[in-house]
């Protein structure tokens, strides 16, 4: 994993969401979380946005407290975002994925294999509600999941497919809109196909995710900074609850904004 973690980055961006949220990273006590991101607008009319980011996390066995305790995940994705109407957005992602794979009993050793790669497309649709200072925004969102063995060869778990209900609430803290807070709840959705097996699994609930986001964009450079909190419930006899820390840097129109066209 350390060979990926040179910060090859794409410019490119997200307007409507603003934040890049943390991801689950499995069983552990405390996780942290750092990305970096650039974004850019792709048309005139700002309808059109594009986010690029790459971001590494690592997190503590569920036995101690270090959050930097060891490696949990590498991810390089993008997205595109198109605003089709003032209360309406869809977007499309494509994401490459490397998890460490981890005993869920004492002494938490990696698996045989110890990581798994994966590729992943998704879409989501949001229903925008905003005024000058408040945005609610209802989301779906789907995810097809393709996994392999570190060598690419198939895995024990094949495909699956989840679907993620989101529901975020965003407050701009003053006029000039640099300082705003934001809370999301979701909730993970899923069905599986494993190797051997005829049939996928049945339609089961994952995993619950909690997130306070504050995020600054600075009023001379084009950066806007997030540090965010999420409380990630997982499982349903047992739940374990995991805690996230979290820094995204998003760099904002690398490329300059695009102005409107003169009639």
């Amino acid at each position: 994993m350390k060979k990926l973690i040179p910060l090859f980055i794409v410019l490119l961006s997200q307007k409507v969401l603003g934040q890049i949220s943390p991801p689950g990273m499995g069983i552990g006590t405390l996780t942290s979380w750092v990305a970096i991101g650039l974004k850019q607008e792709l048309d005139s009319a700002k309808k059109w946005q594009s986010l690029t980011y790459v971001g590494l996390g690592r997190k503590s066995n569920p036995d101690n407290y270090n959050p930097i305790y060891k490696p949990a995940l590498f991810i390089l994705n993008q997205e595109f975002y198109n605003e089709f109407h003032k209360n309406w957005q869809y977007s499309l992602a494509l994401s490459y994925r490397i998890q460490e794979s981890y005993e869920s009993h004492s002494p938490f050793e990696l698996l045989d294999p110890p990581h798994k790669k994966e590729v992943r497309i998704y879409g989501r649709l949001s229903y925008l509600l905003k005024t000058n200072r408040m945005k609610f925004s209802p989301t779906i969102r789907q995810d097809f999941r393709r996994f392999f063995n570190p060598d690419f060869s198939t895995s024990q778990e094949r495909f699956q497919a989840r679907t993620r209900f989101n529901l975020q609430v965003s407050l701009n803290l003053d006029e000039a809109k640099r300082h705003r807070l934001s809370f999301s709840s979701e909730q993970l959705f899923s069905i599986s196909k494993h190797d051997g097996q005829p049939n996928w699994t049945n339609f089961s609930y994952d995993d619950s995710r909690f997130t306070l986001n504050y995020s600054y964009t600075t009023p001379n450079f084009p950066l806007t900074i997030g540090l965010d909190y999420m409380n990630n419930l997982i499982g349903i006899s047992r739940v374990w609850s995991v805690h996230c820390f979290a820094l995204d840097l998003i760099f904002e129109n690398p490329f300059g904004a695009k102005s409107p066209r003169k009639s």
